[in-house]
């Protein structure tokens, strides 16, 4: 995936960040003790709209791994902002609309 000038849907993008992770080793193992999910579970788990949002806030809660991601990817940090909007609607007191 390179050159993300163009919106990229926001299931690609998601299904960029597991192909991403799955070549960062230290990456995938922090994601995967923090979501709780078992390394088997990922092919059928791209498929769960929440598995998504998940892998995606995983981004967005650690900027130094979305700037990783956008680096070795050559995607423009806003988006990943956009697709993490598209899975995870702002609650009431976020104060978005």
């Amino acid at each position: 995936m390179k050159n993300r000038d163009i919106p990229a849907s926001a299931e690609d993008t998601a299904v960029a960040v597991l192909g991403w992770l799955a070549n960062e080793p230290d990456m995938l193992s922090r994601f995967l003790a923090l979501s709780g999910i078992q390394p088997g579970q990922l092919r059928g788990a791209v498929q769960d709209p929440g598995f998504l949002a998940g892998m995606l806030d995983f981004l967005m809660q650690h900027e130094p791994t979305l700037m990783a991601f956008c680096e070795a990817t050559e995607t423009k940090p806003e988006v990943v902002v956009a697709a993490y909007h598209h899975y995870v609607r702002p609650g009431l007191d976020s104060g978005e609309f």
